[in-house]
């Protein structure tokens, strides 16, 4: 019989959710690479995980050291509100978009930027 903490153990978790969480990550990536080439950073770096964070910081237009707000709890779902907002204030998109498709379905809505007809106008 099998006992409670071997039914819990991480392994049984990282079977389970590794492969739809890389399949999520790919396409981030993917949508990410457009958003970034059209602000006009190199896409290669939203394959790298913590660097595109970074990034995406900075096509928001703040500074990339804000990145470091997302470590502090309650603070970080605040300052990423703020993001999706001024992304998608940045690619001429409103704030109920960026709100719903860049904050709570970001995958969507960064592909609807990346791939769009979506402009990137810096400050």
């Amino acid at each position: 019989m099998d006992s409670i903490t071997d039914d819990a153990s991480i392994t049984n978790l990282a079977q389970d959710y590794s492969l739809p969480g890389l399949i999520l990550y790919i396409l981030i990536a993917i949508a990410l690479w457009r958003v970034f080439s059209k602000a006009g950073y190199p896409g290669i770096l939203a394959i790298i995980p913590i660097v595109n964070v970074f990034i995406l910081v900075k096509v928001a237009g703040y500074s990339a050291w804000m990145t470091l707000l997302y470590l502090i709890p309650i603070v970080n779902i605040v300052f990423s509100i703020f993001v999706a907002v001024r992304l998608g204030q940045r690619f001429g998109k409103g704030g109920a978009f960026s709100f719903f498709l860049l904050w709570l379905f970001s995958v969507i809505g960064y592909f609807i930027i990346g791939f769009g007809s979506a402009r990137y106008r810096s400050a």
